[in-house]
């Protein structure tokens, strides 16, 4: 009986704890961290169309990459966004920044043919380098759900 009381005491605890809304982290990384990630998804939505078309721009030249996205047919600059991209070896790497980016938490994002690949393999989710407000910089991911 005694063991019983304390197993059910012990779920009880666990059930408490798990229930409790606060975690001990400070307010800001906790608003940080729940706020939507809606920078980074528009930025990187971006960044995977516009490799992809520098991909299929590429594939019907014989292998010659665009060196601009003028001679591609696509403008550099949109409402919101500053687009850039280079070559390197071949491959296309993209940039895309907020032309304002003083309300945003990350500020440019870019990607390369790689992502193509794994958003394939991983049910549309792929890594960006993305340069957040502080300056730094670090992966982010694009395409995560927060009910997955």
């Amino acid at each position: 009986m005694r063991r019983r009381t304390s197993c059910a005491l012990a779920m009880l605890l666990i059930l408490t704890a798990c229930g409790k809304t606060d975690t001990g982290r400070p307010a800001a990384a906790q608003s940080r961290s729940s706020q939507p990630p809606g920078d980074a998804e528009m930025l990187g939505r971006e960044v995977f169309d516009l490799v992809d078309r520098a991909i299929d721009y590429r594939g019907s030249h014989m292998g010659r990459p665009a060196s601009s996205f003028r001679q591609m047919g696509i403008d550099s600059l949109s409402g919101a966004t500053v687009r850039r991209l280079v070559n390197l070896e071949r491959e296309p790497v993209v940039t895309v920044a907020f032309r304002k980016p003083g309300a945003h938490q990350i500020l440019s994002c870019r990607g390369d043919s790689q992502i193509l690949e794994e958003a394939s393999l991983n049910g549309g989710r792929f890594t960006l380098m993305c340069t957040t407000a502080s300056g730094a910089q670090r992966p982010v991911r694009v395409g995560d759900t927060p009910d997955r």
